[in-house]
């Protein structure tokens, strides 16, 4: 995650990558500005991470002397070289994000085939709709709305192609089949619950509601 307090290094030791420091602007050119940022050795910013709209001159953003708020890209101690930049960082970058990972995020657009979901990531995961739950899922609203928060599962990165596949049954138990009594054949049945029904189920026993839930198990019996 990107530091969001204003840290006061000492050393070039000292920076680490996403810190948040205070710098003052030595110089700027046509490729950029130099900032010291108390440590000894002055930093870098590109014009491309000046703003995220486009800068023509530098010189029309920033003058020598003005005082600055940068975050740390890169900061190598023996070559004494420093990279900063004026463009808050993500949450997570692509080396950071890998499989295995278990995330929170938010449902920020729904599709058919399934939910983008915001990782705090250059891009936002797709959970498929076969990665949703257990179960058949007619539609993703049955399971998710936008704006909710879940926790999922990172599955695959592609970072050639920024594609990120997430999974929110991962981290869910299978649901345990039912059985029923079929009168007219005088023998049990397996009933799996629909992802739709074990949804209900779930909220249903979050709030404590038996009532609701003896009922749904009529129904369905």
């Amino acid at each position: 995650m990107a530091n969001e307090e204003l840290m006061t290094p000492e050393t070039i030791e000292n920076l680490e990558p996403k810190m948040k420091v205070a710098g003052k602007v030595l110089k700027t050119s046509l490729a950029g500005a130099i900032v010291d940022v108390g440590v000894g050795f002055p930093g870098v910013i590109h014009i491309s991470k000046i703003s995220k709209d486009s800068v023509s001159r530098v010189a029309d953003v920033l003058k020598k002397g003005q005082a600055v708020e940068v975050w740390v890209q890169r900061a190598d101690p023996e070559t004494k070289k420093i990279e900063l930049t004026m463009l808050e960082p993500l949450g997570m970058d692509w080396r950071e994000i890998k499989p295995d990972m278990e995330l929170t995020g938010v449902v920020t657009r729904i599709e058919k085939y399934g939910v983008f979901v915001d990782i705090e990531a250059e891009r936002p995961g797709l959970v498929h709709i076969s990665e949703m739950a257990h179960g058949y899922v007619r539609t993703p609203t049955d399971i998710v709305q936008k704006g909710q928060e879940v926790s999922v599962k990172v599955l695959k990165v592609n970072r050639r192609k920024k594609q990120i596949k997430l999974s929110m049954k991962a981290l869910e138990d299978a649901p345990v089949n039912e059985y029923v009594i079929d009168n007219d054949e005088n023998e049990k049945k397996v009933v799996t619950p629909t992802a739709f029904e074990a949804a209900m189920r779930k909220a249903m026993d979050t709030n404590g509601d038996t009532e609701l839930a003896d009922m749904l198990s009529e129904f369905e019996s």
